[in-house]
């Protein structure tokens, strides 16, 4: 199996084989993020992609169950390709249970609802969508190609289709001169997505972005770790999905967290509150990583 650059995966993917089915992001505007600049976006040819394929079947075996397909929003790819990888994903991985990727907004939105309801009949099941903030202004200025609309109605027609959502939020994303809208748009945009899985990441300025050129002119801060908690703490407080498993594990974040909303907000608002007042210790400063 062969792969182009540095390849980046979610944490509960730990355990997925990974197909570089497109290689970069199509979008690659996110001042924030610096996971493909190096890369120019391309979807690799469907023959290529297939014997990648053929090849993990005979190192594999046969038994392999869950497939991350990637780079960066492999969504991008059109219709036709995604129904031939995944078409034979199945033939080769007999127990496949789960076939997922990143997806922006956007490229959800360019499916048709019938593409949709095609790629989940095929066994793609899951989706992680990350908005990073509920705050419009917010939105604009990490250039997230997607407005809250946007990403509400991107995670309604999923779930039409029967796909599930992992959306992924960003602490410190609205730096301190907005953390407070920051928090709250993001724990409305939470709720009206109502994804399966809800996470919780914790920004860091990565040298070289259009935000740490930003930052390096006096635009944009970081809110301290007590600022950054406590906008976990709005978060929590007032993200009202339906029913999702919440989660704070990534490595960027100070203080890991798992249950699920709402049914366990006031125990885990109760860990918040007992960090926010030095009795629970945080994820040291070297401990931390993307």
């Amino acid at each position: 199996m062969r792969y182009e650059g540095d390849v980046y995966r979610p944490p509960s993917e730990a355990g997925s084989w990974i197909l570089q089915a497109t290689v970069g992001c199509s979008w690659n505007a996110c001042t924030y993020c610096g996971m493909y600049r190096a890369k120019r976006f391309r979807v690799r040819p469907l023959p290529e992609v297939l014997e990648e394929i053929a090849e993990a079947r005979r190192v594999l075996g046969p038994d392999l169950d869950r497939v991350f397909v990637a780079d960066g929003d492999a969504l991008a790819m059109e219709t036709g390709p995604w129904e031939a990888i995944l078409r034979a994903l199945r033939e080769a991985f007999p127990r496949l249970r789960r076939v997922s990727c990143y997806a922006m907004a956007r490229n959800v939105l360019r499916k048709s609802p019938e593409d949709l309801l095609r790629l989940r009949a095929l066994g793609l099941s899951l989706l992680y969508i990350g908005p990073e903030s509920g705050d419009p202004a917010t939105l604009r200025r990490i250039a997230k190609g997607g407005t809250y609309e946007e990403h509400a109605e991107a995670a309604r027609r999923a779930h039409a289709s029967g796909m599930k959502i992992s959306a992924i939020f960003l602490l410190g994303a609205g730096g301190v001169g907005r953390s407070e809208e920051h928090a709250r748009g993001s724990a409305r945009l939470a709720g009206a997505m109502d994804p399966r899985f809800l996470s919780l990441l914790t920004l860091t300025v990565i040298p070289g972005t259009p935000l740490a050129l930003l930052r390096d002119r006096g635009g944009f801060a970081l809110p301290p770790v007590e600022g950054l908690l406590r906008e976990l703490r709005t978060f929590v407080a007032e993200a009202a999905p339906a029913d999702a498993v919440f989660r704070t594990n990534h490595a960027s974040n100070y203080l890991p967290l798992g249950g699920r909303l709402p049914r366990d907000r006031e125990r885990i608002l109760e860990v918040v509150d007992a960090a926010l007042a030095g009795g629970i210790p945080l994820r040291p400063e070297g401990a931390r990583g993307l």
